[in-house]
């Protein structure tokens, strides 16, 4: 089982989502990060640890910007390792994602895309393969219709958060046969 929370805000988003994700997360999480989107692209902070340990080594409450996603997980592909954290970036640093649950293609799936020879995998995880997708999804369509492409190729028992330079005010989110809760709060009738 794995936390994860996304905010959009008008605030920095960085220290809400630390405090969520610290919430959220039970003792036997091994690792853990956030992403956040700015001016120069999309930040991510990720290693093995505890989430309160892992924010404070790596400053994580000064990443500013006001679009953000978090996760702590439990190890289910891949080894304990900071590459194997969540969030995972495509390669061209245009789409993170993270996801609790099982892409039980993501073999096949990861096979194809190295075989095309202009994607390069840093973990060993199951999730990464959803950032590499999006890329190749992308090319002349909408962010919109390059996730629900995405997401017809995946097999398994997920729920999947991501978020995309593409759509700075934005969180992407979907689920098959896993469980996913959205909190929306709207401040003056926005």
């Amino acid at each position: 089982m794995c936390g994860i929370v996304g905010i959009v805000g008008t605030d920095e988003v960085a220290p809400l989502l630390v405090e969520s994700v610290t919430r959220l997360e039970c003792r036997d999480y091994d690792s853990c990060g956030l992403a956040v989107y700015n001016e120069t692209g999309i930040e991510v902070r990720k290693d093995v640890g505890v989430f309160e340990d892992v924010a404070r080594r790596w400053d994580m409450m000064s990443v500013q910007g006001q679009l953000g996603i978090a996760h702590t997980r439990r190890a289910t592909h891949g080894s304990i390792s900071q590459e194997n954290a969540h969030p995972h970036l495509s390669c061209d640093r245009n789409f993170a994602a993270v996801h609790n649950g099982i892409i039980s293609n993501y073999g096949d799936l990861k096979t194809e895309l190295q075989k095309r020879g202009n994607h390069f995998f840093f973990s060993h995880t199951d999730t990464e393969v959803i950032a590499h997708l999006m890329e190749e999804a992308y090319q002349g369509c909408s962010v919109d219709e390059a996730f629900v492409k995405v997401l017809r190729r995946l097999e398994g028992t997920f729920a999947v958060v991501m978020i995309s330079s593409g759509e700075p005010k934005k969180i992407f989110c979907a689920s098959q046969k896993s469980p996913l809760i959205l909190g929306i709060n709207f401040d003056d009738g926005e």
